[in-house]
């Protein structure tokens, strides 16, 4: 066998075991969740007169999930389905709104006690934010909204 021979198998043997780790779904994240902890918790608050309430289990089996819920006259006003899970091609925030289809925001950015995840295809918001402050947790949505820029801020104590 010649040496062009010799390099063309051993890039298509490279590739083909690429490929390989790519499909296993028992593949080790390059990710944990161990730098979300700070998120974990019962965190609630009020705004307007509306109670507002989130939870995030800890992280385990590399998923974090959550449950945010509105509140106002005794009548729930907008219940979210929220998930964050690990996977080898990056940490992905998940959420679903009234129960709907989750919609997928990836991690861009994350240091102590902040996380930005972004969708720019989504309408919006585009950005979800949480960072924590002593024993505040505060969460932000950025986007466009009619051309214009856009954002909504919650602040909860923790319960």
């Amino acid at each position: 066998m010649d040496k062009s021979n010799i390099t063309i198998t051993l890039l298509v043997l490279i590739f083909a075991v690429v490929a390989a780790m790519g499909q296993n779904p028992t593949a080790t994240p390059t990710k944990d969740l161990s730098s979300l902890s700070w998120l974990a918790g019962n965190w609630s608050g009020a705004k307007n007169g509306i109670e507002m309430e989130e939870n995030w289990t800890i992280a385990k089996g590399n998923t974090m999930l959550g449950l945010h819920r509105d509140v106002k006259g005794g009548r729930t006003l907008m219940f979210e389905f929220l998930r964050i899970d690990a996977k080898p091609d990056g940490i992905t925030y998940w959420a679903s709104p009234g129960g709907r289809p989750a919609t997928p925001f990836k991690l861009i950015e994350s240091r102590s006690n902040y996380a930005a995840f972004e969708n720019k295809e989504h309408d919006f918001p585009n950005r979800i934010i949480y960072w924590l402050v002593d024993d505040s947790l505060h969460a932000k949505i950025e986007g466009t909204m009619n051309g214009k820029p856009a954002s909504e801020e919650w602040v909860w104590k923790k319960e």
